[in-house]
């Protein structure tokens, strides 16, 4: 079991336990501090998805930087007993764990109801478009998702690509929703 450390606010260097699982790969340190210096080092009252949770690296980064509420969805009942302990441990009382698939769980979330949609599927799946479109429809106007993947992603309509970058084989994007969900 290896882990990896939160990497700024309220739980800085606190470790995350990351268990052996199929397909985990969990954010690496360059590329959280990369996506938190476009978000901002505060999440002061947002609402955050980490769809895909995994090791909880994404989740927790949101929820150390005062996210008002972090959702995290993890289907591999492993990896949801070590969020839930990680939860319990940091007493993270803004943070949720569901045990769930992913797409299956956005598609009956309130529509709008997240400021940040977080999404690292596991690569070999190639659930990439599935899950953009399925995370669409849970952000408002203006609001972000963050995805990973092992090559270039176009942003779906409604939505652009504010920035963009690649560390090693990991190609990363935070897309803002530019149209309005509701129409």
């Amino acid at each position: 079991m290896g882990e990896v450390r939160i990497i700024g606010g309220q739980w800085k260097r606190s470790k995350l336990p990351v268990p052996d699982a199929p397909g985990l790969r969990p954010t690496s340190d360059r590329i959280r501090e990369t996506l938190f210096n476009w978000l901002g080092q505060t999440l002061t009252g947002w609402r955050v998805l980490d769809a895909f949770a995994g090791s909880g690296a994404l989740g927790f980064e949101a929820a150390s930087r005062d996210a008002a509420e972090v959702v995290l969805i993890e289907r591999d009942a492993k990896l949801v007993a070590g969020l839930r302990a990680s939860v319990q441990r940091l007493k993270a009382t803004t943070m949720s764990v569901h045990a769930a698939d992913a797409l299956v769980w956005m598609k009956t979330a309130p529509r709008g109801g997240f400021d940040l949609v977080m999404l690292d599927p596991p690569f070999a799946a190639e659930l990439f478009d599935a899950a953009l479109a399925a995370a669409g429809p849970l952000v408002g106007e203006g609001g972000l998702i963050y995805v990973e993947a092992p090559r270039e992603i176009a942003a779906p309509a409604g939505f652009s690509v504010l920035r963009q970058g690649r560390a090693g084989t990991v190609h990363f994007h935070l897309l803002r929703r530019e149209d309005n969900p509701g129409s």
